[in-house]
């Protein structure tokens, strides 16, 4: 907790990486493809009349857009393609504009990992107070990868050394799984009732034999295979043009050292929990994680808060 208080938000920037900006003017299907052109999930929005940042453009509204339309009566998806973000905006939003959510780079690391996961979002835009230029999108992996790699030097706490069983860190009810047979349109609306960014693929006899993730969505774009949602989540998943996460799963038993150690080495967003048998029992997410680690000693629930 007293390293990621001692530690700003600047640095865990990197010295090089990619960052795409988008004007709210530019078309939405154009938009989408930039994303997979340049491989990154989100991009900060800039709207030249304000001369300000107003949002994030990211995967969730990719999902949105697609579940809100793909069976509407009224509205032919390829029609919402020529939609302008900023069109989109107000339409999806209709006046429940939320103001974005930053962060300036002398903040502190701790302020960071309570601002992603007490507001429910993945990407923390930082920028900089004079300029207003974004510098870098903060995102969990990022922060447990600093965590990972500078945190070695200052001991560890006890309880890394109990198994997820003993702490309960995840989810362990109730937990969002799609068959494997179910049609891609069934794991949006999952998507979008659940807010999970992800869910284990199961098989008939209920194991887990994949991981379909909101990421693998915005391949739909790269591929143009948006307008049929039918095909099923297994055949989505054969389709993947790059061979993404993955299903990596974790065991009751293990440490809780363990599970941050495979997901930093692995670099995914989650791990699925699983029996001897391959039955989900639950999600280790790194929301979870970093609350554990950095939150929940400092007496602040910003999961359930």
């Amino acid at each position: 907790m007293h390293f990621m208080r001692s530690h700003c938000c600047y640095d865990a920037v990197p010295t090089s990486c990619k960052l795409v900006v988008f004007d709210v003017s530019l078309e939405i299907k154009k938009a989408f493809v930039a994303l997979v052109a340049n491989g990154v999930r989100a991009a900060p929005l800039w709207d030249s009349k304000t001369q300000s940042f107003v949002g994030m453009l990211t995967i969730t509204d990719f999902i949105n857009i697609l579940h809100r339309y793909y069976r509407s009566p009224l509205v032919q998806i390829y029609e919402v393609e020529e939609h302008k973000i900023e069109t989109w905006r107000e339409v999806y939003l209709q006046g429940s504009f939320k103001p974005l959510v930053y962060i300036s780079p002398s903040n502190s690391l701790f302020d960071a990992v309570y601002s992603l996961i007490k507001h429910k979002i993945h990407r923390l835009p930082v920028i900089e107070p004079i300029s207003g230029n974004v510098l870098h999108i903060l995102t969990h992996k990022r922060i447990l990868k600093f965590l990972h790699i500078f945190g070695s030097t200052i001991p560890k706490p006890r309880f890394l050394k109990k198994t997820v069983q003993e702490l309960c860190i995840g989810t362990f009810r109730d937990v969002a799984v799609v068959p494997e047979t179910a049609p891609v349109y069934a794991a949006l609306e999952i998507f979008v009732d659940r807010r999970v960014s992800a869910l284990p693929v199961v098989n008939d006899a209920g194991q887990v034999v994949g991981l379909y993730s909101r990421f693998d969505v915005i391949h739909l774009a790269a591929q143009k295979t948006y307008n049929n949602l039918d095909i099923s989540v297994r055949e989505a998943l054969r389709q993947r043009t790059t061979c993404l996460e993955g299903v990596l799963t974790c065991y009751p038993h293990e440490t809780m050292e363990d599970i941050i150690d495979r997901i930093a080495k692995e670099q995914v967003h989650r791990l699925v929990l699983v029996d001897e048998n391959q039955y989900p029992r639950g999600i280790v997410s790194l929301s979870d994680i970093l609350q554990a680690l950095v939150l929940t000693p400092a007496g602040i629930d910003a999961l359930n808060s």
